[in-house]
């Protein structure tokens, strides 16, 4: 009760403060394994403490990873050559196949870049906001410039990260492949910047923990975790935003947009599976595993956190109504709803087909509500054709003009 006293007493900014750093240290208290923390610790404390992602300025990340040559050129994996054999077919021109002309107005309710319900407005004004017709138009189009922002942000560090990979990797039929998804992340880049510049006018600063995600990935050493951090979780997980985006939208250029895209993001999971299936179950040790299930659900941690928007809510509700207000508010969205359970739905069976869901770290996806996703099929066992398949059935989200 004192303590519920105090905190109304102070000012509602010391309150916010307050409530970052909380959560700061609930996710740090998470890391029990010494080396899990020392890969995330550095980068952490340059994106959440610091705020290197807002100060408007370029990073350096050291990079700290071996170049891995084959001089003579083996055909030695025939899952990854049959995806270099996809993958050159599957390449696409945005100048030429894209409809650049297309007008695009965000706040055109006829047209609506979310659904009108993407979040709780009744929730909202439980906290004493309460917004017009117009201005919930104007808050789903800075929810969606936010969501496409991060996904530029995660595909610049793809781009980054593909290269890396591309170096790394340790079967030569990885090499042809990773080339083409470079070039796949270099045009993801162009396309999401693009549309954010000239259809949306907006783009919003890197989400602190996808700041500390990337960087921490662009430090590491090891290729495995490169293509762990990458090709599994982030990959995944964008796959899965990708999806819901393109499910609800109704803005056909962003529609076209974000469907090659995730034709793409397919192949891209799909390598990342390919590449560490073997290597995780047979060469390395338990104590190695065990890392790598620590440090796997660590950053699901951070990715299901990085959809709370809170660069939105500093721009729309600070000072109207608390962090944790909106936070409430955007957890219990139904369009947030959506995204976290169709990303998790691609993140998790892959971390199971990988090896990385062994009985000791299944009691804490458990814990945090993810195992629920666990029987889903993995990457191998679902193309993006099916995919798209799957995200063109009808959705519970409503597309009224009207709020």
């Amino acid at each position: 009760m004192m303590k519920e006293l105090v905190w109304k007493a102070l000012p509602a900014k010391v309150q916010n403060q307050l409530d970052a750093l909380a959560e700061i240290a609930d996710l740090f208290g998470e890391m029990t394994n010494p080396k899990v923390l020392a890969s995330l610790g550095p980068a952490g404390i340059k994106g959440l403490l610091l705020k290197q992602g807002k100060q408007g300025k370029p990073t350096l990340a050291r990079a700290r990873h071996s170049a891995y040559f084959d001089w003579s050129y083996p055909s030695d994996q025939p899952e990854m050559r049959d995806l270099f054999r996809r993958a050159k077919a599957g390449q696409w021109d945005s100048d030429r196949d894209l409809a650049w002309g297309t007008s695009v107005d965000p706040l055109n309710p006829e047209v609506p870049l979310l659904p009108s319900n993407f979040v709780d407005f009744d929730a909202l004004s439980s906290y004493g906001v309460h917004l017009d017709a117009r201005e919930k138009v104007k808050l789903n189009y800075s929810l969606c410039a936010w969501m496409l922002s991060q996904f530029l942000h995660g595909e610049q560090g793809a781009l980054y990260a593909a290269a890396q990979v591309t170096e790394a990797v340790q079967f030569f039929d990885g090499k042809l492949y990773g080339s083409t998804q470079v070039m796949d992340e270099g045009r993801h880049v162009e396309v999401f910047s693009r549309y954010l510049n000239d259809k949306l006018e907006r783009l919003y600063h890197v989400n602190d923990n996808l700041f500390v995600i990337i960087d921490a990935l662009m430090t590491d050493a090891r290729w495995d975790m490169k293509f762990l951090g990458m090709q599994i979780m982030v990959e995944g997980l964008a796959l899965g935003a990708f999806g819901t985006l393109y499910r609800v939208t109704k803005e056909p250029l962003l529609r076209d947009l974000l469907r090659r895209v995730i034709m793409d993001e397919a192949r891209h999971v799909h390598y990342g599976v390919v590449a560490l299936r073997e290597h995780i179950r047979t060469e390395l040790s338990d104590a190695e595993r065990r890392e790598r299930e620590q440090w796997a659900f660590e950053i699901a941690l951070m990715m299901r956190n990085r959809f709370l928007a809170y660069e939105v809510y500093e721009e729309w509700f600070e000072g109207r109504i608390s962090r944790a207000a909106w936070r409430d508010v955007v957890t219990r969205a139904p369009g947030m709803c959506e995204f976290r359970q169709v990303m998790f739905t691609r993140l998790v069976p892959n971390l199971r087909e990988i090896g990385l869901m062994s009985p000791r770290v299944v009691a804490d996806y458990d814990r945090v509500g993810l195992l629920q996703y666990v029987k889903g099929k993995s990457a191998p066992e679902l193309s993006g054709e099916q995919m798209l398949a799957d995200l063109d059935q009808p959705v519970a989200l409503s597309f009224s003009a009207t709020a």
